[in-house]
C-alpha cells in the first residue's frame, strides 16, 4: 500500500468512490510521478507538485494549481472554485473527462 491508498482507506465511506476514482485517473495519467502526502493531502509530484486532492465533509477537493482552473473556467461553472481548487460534490458524478483534460493541461504547463 502507498501512503495515498492508506489515506483513502481511512477516509469516510461517502468520500471513497470519488477518492478512488481520482486516484485511479491520476495514476493512469501520471505513471512516473511520485506519490506522497503533502500539506496533509494526497499529492502527485514530479520535480514539483502536479496536483493534490483531499476529502472534505461534502466534497472532494481537487488542487491542480491555478493554471488548469483558469484554463477550464467555463467548464467549471457548475462547481465551486477558488484560485487553485475545485470542489466536486459527492452527490454528483465525478467529471472524469474534465479532470483528465485538467491534468493533461497541468503537464503541458509544467513542461514549459
Amino acid at each position: 500500500m502507498t501512503v495515498i491508498t492508506d489515506y483513502i482507506a481511512t477516509a469516510p465511506e461517502s468520500a471513497q468512490p470519488h477518492l478512488k476514482a481520482i486516484y485511479t485517473l491520476a495514476k493512469e495519467l501520471l505513471p512516473t510521478a511520485e506519490e506522497r502526502i503533502s500539506y496533509g493531502m494526497p499529492t502527485f509530484y514530479h520535480g514539483k507538485n502536479i496536483l493534490h486532492f483531499a476529502t472534505a465533509k461534502n466534497h472532494l477537493g481537487f488542487y491542480p494549481t491555478p493554471g488548469p482552473i483558469e484554463q477550464f473556467a467555463s467548464e467549471l461553472t457548475g462547481y465551486k472554485t477558488s484560485k487553485g481548487a475545485v470542489q466536486f460534490p459527492y452527490t454528483k458524478p465525478l467529471p472524469e473527462d474534465l479532470i483528465r483534460q485538467m491534468i493533461a493541461f497541468r503537464l503541458t504547463e509544467m513542461a514549459k
